[in-house]
């Protein structure tokens, strides 16, 4: 990570990271209105299970997969928003089981108030960490706004036959999430000052870190479903789960690994409104249980930018998926698993 420049980036806007997106209850108003996209045989993943990329199949070994994400800064360092902003877009095709291909940056950037090397060292850490991923940037568009954004459109590919998708879990899986959760409310205490340095890398530092290794490692494995971790919650995008499969997932709360203080930092009140439109989308699918209160709740359903992968796999081959993860470093943990009772719902235990 480079040093700190005298910037406060999060400043320049309301919400922070994946936060600022449109909720999933106001999001799903808005496309159940749009028509019906016309069907096609080489359309392997559309819109219809909410899956985290595209995919389109070019021949019988060979498709393309598809993403765009951007949002404002989460983070006051701009090399570390760019690194970070990089790592969440290119995300959504490791969780489709690809591999990055090219880029496009997307800019939109107050260049008369902001210093333009703030904007240089945005595009200096994603440049990095795009290349880190193997990817290649090949362009990108820029706008001016008086609210900083940034992100990126990829492409990757992948055997059509080796895609992964959020809708195929089947019983009997375990599942594995392969970062810790709580950075909303982390970001949300950056804002009013409330971590100290230390505090702060390691947030930058999880939110930074690509699900390179983890989507290399699972390759070879049993796996029957994927998605990553990011603005809906650990809860919205494990709902997509289980509703696109058809089936019910379990998740023990407390084997769910979460940042250091986040329930002290969500007791003082630095929850952020996207983790709270998470859990009111989700809630009437969830079975929390009794004795946990409404804290726990919102925080398995906090806002994540840049998130882990939630992998759905045999469970014969779950121990060691695990067991190798987290020998190369991947802080991956086991915390649930699927069932055919309550199907389209989750339990939480």
């Amino acid at each position: 990570m480079e040093a700190n420049v005298p910037v406060k980036l999060t400043s320049y806007s309301s919400k922070g990271g994946c936060g600022c997106k449109i909720g999933p209850a106001d999001l799903h108003q808005v496309l159940r209105n749009l028509p019906p996209a016309e069907p096609n045989p080489n359309l392997l993943v559309g819109l219809d299970t909410s899956d985290d990329a595209g995919v389109y199949r070019l021949t019988d070994e060979l498709a393309l997969v598809q993403t765009v994400d951007f949002f404002t800064p989460i983070v006051d360092n701009p090399y570390d928003f760019g690194q970070i902003a990089a790592a969440n877009a290119i995300s959504d095709i490791y969780a489709m089981g690809g591999k990055p291909l090219t880029v496009l940056n997307i800019v939109a950037f107050p260049i008369s108030t902001l210093d333009k090397q703030v904007l240089a060292d945005i595009l200096r850490g994603a440049g990095d960490k795009v290349r880190e991923a193997g990817a290649t940037l090949v362009g990108g568009h820029s706008i001016d706004d008086k609210e900083p954004k940034f992100g990126l459109a990829v492409t990757g590919l992948v055997n059509p036959s080796r895609v992964r998708t959020n809708a195929g879990a089947k019983p009997g899986d375990r599942l594995i999430l392969t970062k810790p959760i709580g950075v909303g409310i982390l970001t949300t205490s950056v804002k009013k000052d409330q971590l100290g340095e230390a505090e702060i890398r390691r947030m930058t530092q999880v939110m930074a870190t690509l699900n390179k290794t983890a989507a290399e490692i699972m390759e070879p494995y049993p796996v029957h479903a994927c998605t990553d971790v990011t603005g809906f919650g650990l809860i919205g995008h494990a709902l997509e789960m289980a509703k696109g499969s058809g089936l019910g997932l379990v998740i023990r709360g407390s084997d769910v690994p979460k940042l250091p203080r986040v329930r002290e930092l969500a007791e003082n009140g630095f929850v952020p409104g996207g983790t709270k439109n998470n859990f009111k989308h989700v809630q009437d699918d969830v079975d929390f249980p009794e004795p946990m209160d409404e804290l726990d709740r919102l925080i398995l359903c906090d806002a994540v930018t840049s998130g882990g992968l939630l992998i759905s796999v045999d469970a014969d081959a779950s121990q060691r998926l695990h067991a190798e993860l987290v020998a190369a470093g991947v802080e991956a943990s086991l915390i649930g698993e699927v069932t055919a009772d309550h199907p389209n719902r989750i339990r939480v235990v």
